[in-house]
């Protein structure tokens, strides 16, 4: 781990921060590859064999991370992004860049400490490219301050080659929300796959907007888009799906969920599915909905009071 001088005040301070929501201590562990981000400057990172990150912070505050794999590495252990803010107001800007070569197969761990804020906005956008034959999986989980200050916009675009795969799961479900901006944006080439999913648990007066967006541009690529919302109090939330059927074979399938709990909340969900190829197949559910009275009933029947059914069922749907 290269920790950048100057700054290694700051790296103790998030890395503590980072495993005490995360509960994992495996980001020093010198055979990861990680970077690690404070505010608008990087403080550590570590590359390892195949693989290669490098950073820059432009004039205008944003910082700029490339992230470059080698064609036929294979990440034995999950790479390490993890982003923070120690200060109590600002903005944090940041860029990724991914170039992932062929036959690659990788994971990245994702988390975002934002949980001693007043007021921020985090705004943050990524382009990646996944060669062919490439295996890519991204879980990106946030932690926010428990006042809701915290305005979080996260937006992937992503062009996936021939007959590659990639998984993507965003969670932020464990602390407040406050407001937050999902955008997911995929190109599919010749037989790629892309598995979507989104969980957020919206509390008080949180307001939540997920789009995601498949675009099924080669033959027979395919695709799943799910998210799951589960709104409370004064929660907003709206949701937008949207599958493009572009290819001869292509195939999608897009599942919005929203639980709703509460007198003054407010949720939408709208599925998009256009089709421009007579041998494209889209699908769609949507659901809007309370959590069902007999599963509640039951879960008391065993002792447990309302709000503790409540949360066990709905902590089931969003884990």
């Amino acid at each position: 781990m290269d920790v950048v001088k100057g700054y290694e005040k700051e790296f103790n301070q998030l890395v503590e921060t980072y495993e005490k929501n995360t509960h994992d201590k495996s980001l020093l562990n010198p055979s990861i590859a990680n970077i690690i981000v404070s505010g608008n400057k990087v403080v550590g990172l570590n590359n390892t064999p195949g693989f290669r990150i490098s950073s820059k912070t432009r004039g205008d505050g944003f910082v700029i991370i490339d992230v470059n794999i080698e064609d036929n590495t294979k990440m034995l252990m999950p790479v390490h992004l993890c982003t923070g803010f120690l200060e109590k107001k600002g903005e944090q800007l940041l860029k990724f860049n991914y170039n992932i070569g062929e036959n690659v197969k990788v994971k990245f761990k994702s988390h975002c400490i934002l949980t001693n804020v007043e007021k921020l906005h985090h705004y943050m956008t990524s382009d990646m490219y996944i060669g062919k034959n490439s295996h890519v999986e991204y879980e990106d989980e946030h932690f926010h301050d428990e006042k809701g200050g915290v305005f979080v916009e996260t937006l992937t675009y992503a062009k996936l080659d021939e007959n590659s795969y990639f998984k993507t799961k965003f969670y932020e479900t464990k602390t407040r929300v406050g407001r937050i901006n999902v955008l997911l944006d995929l190109d599919l080439g010749n037989y790629a796959k892309a598995d979507l999913e989104s969980k957020i648990y919206g509390q008080k007066d949180d307001i939540i907007d997920i789009k995601e967006i498949m675009r099924l541009n080669g033959k027979h690529s395919s695709g799943i888009a799910k998210s799951t919302v589960f709104a409370t109090d004064a929660t907003k939330a709206h949701v937008i799906n949207e599958a493009y059927g572009n290819a001869a074979y292509a195939k999608g399938h897009i599942e919005c969920n929203e639980i709703v709990k509460g007198h003054d909340m407010s949720v939408s969900t709208v599925p998009v599915l256009k089709v421009q190829n007579e041998k494209a197949e889209l699908t769609h559910e949507a659901s809007v909905g309370r959590i069902k009275q007999d599963q509640i009933e039951i879960l008391m029947s065993k002792g447990l009071a309302e709000d503790e059914a409540t949360a066990l069922i709905v902590n089931g749907l969003l884990s």
